[in-house]
């Protein structure tokens, strides 16, 4: 059980490394962007770009931490531990869906304006 709990902690690590990552590259694109607004440049396609690029980044996070979640779930499977990871992966989920979807609907209107 010792490996499980070490593997469920390493892979949690995984997906807040990623969102770390995600959001120090995000924020470092945005400033960059926001010198080029300062010197007049349209950035509102790139900033939307940069947005759906951090989504990626959280997608590919949430669902490390849902493995971490369910790797949880076989070290400790009381009914209460089961139900708390039930919620949460539904709630991952559903937010996965909407990243996905708008992710998606960005890059489908990106394909028609070339």
């Amino acid at each position: 059980m010792e490996i499980l709990d070490t593997l469920k902690e390493v892979i949690g690590l995984v997906g807040v490394a990623i969102i770390v990552w995600g959001a120090l590259l995000t924020l470092f694109r945005l400033i960059r962007l926001e010198f080029r607004r300062l010197k007049h440049q349209v950035i509102f396609h790139h900033r939307e770009a940069l947005r759906h690029s951090f989504g990626s980044y959280l997608l590919l996070a949430l669902e490390f931490i849902i493995a971490a979640d369910i790797i949880a779930s076989f070290t400790h499977p009381t009914l209460e531990e089961v139900a708390f990871l039930g919620g949460i992966v539904l709630i991952r989920t559903v937010i996965s869906y909407f990243l996905e979807k708008e992710i998606a609907l960005y890059s489908s209107s990106e394909d028609k304006e070339e």
